[in-house]
């Protein structure tokens, strides 16, 4: 067992990956599984990250900029595309459900714009270090309708760089700012113990 009934600062070694986590959680959280690591992009982060973070099973979100060249948000405009990073239990939330689910908030067929936030920054993806991950991605994509007029990238993760914390749970913070995601979506999962099937 990796932890339980964990509270405040809490890192641990995953068993079936080489990675350390170093998570502030701010409830109890039992942990019996490693959790994976997935980054999402679907126009502006703000909305992005509100609603991940209320999915069954997704124990840490933090926004930032994604396979971008610099090491620093101080630096200009460099490819990125502003992203939600997802760490998430396989046990309660697999990546197909995922999938479903991020693609309820974008449109797939846009490229580079998501509601009224267009560029390059604002496309969607899906990034990972696993090639699994990708695959799930690939083939989810692949399944759908139309699938070729579909503008979702899946990559590789190559980097990540963590928002500056003005950015962080943003909409925690302010819930009356603009979002391009309806408030009722953005805290569709909120009360839900899982994500139907």
């Amino acid at each position: 067992m990796l932890g339980s009934q964990i509270l405040s600062l809490w890192t641990f070694r995953c068993k079936n990956h080489n990675l350390i986590i170093i998570v502030n959680f701010k409830e109890k959280l039992d942990v019996e599984n490693c959790v994976e690591e997935i980054f999402f992009a679907g126009g502006c982060l703000w909305g992005v990250q509100e609603f991940i973070r209320h999915l069954p099973g997704v124990v840490f979100t933090e926004a930032g900029r994604v396979n971008g060249l610099a090491n620093t948000t101080k630096s200009a405009y460099d490819g990125y595309a502003e992203c939600v990073r997802t760490l998430f239990d396989p046990a309660q939330l697999t990546m197909a459900q995922l999938m479903e689910c991020f693609f309820e908030i974008i449109d797939p067929y846009s490229l580079n714009k998501q509601g009224e936030d267009i560029g390059e920054k604002y496309r969607t993806g899906i990034y990972s270090k696993t090639q699994a991950h990708l695959d799930e991605a690939l083939n989810f994509i692949a399944s759908l309708e139309n699938s070729k007029s579909i503008f979702v990238e899946v990559l590789p993760l190559s980097n990540f760089v963590r928002s500056d914390e003005e950015h962080q749970d943003r909409l925690q913070k302010y819930p009356d700012e603009e979002c391009h995601i309806p408030k009722e979506l953005l805290t569709k999962y909120k009360n839900k113990k899982n994500v139907p099937l």
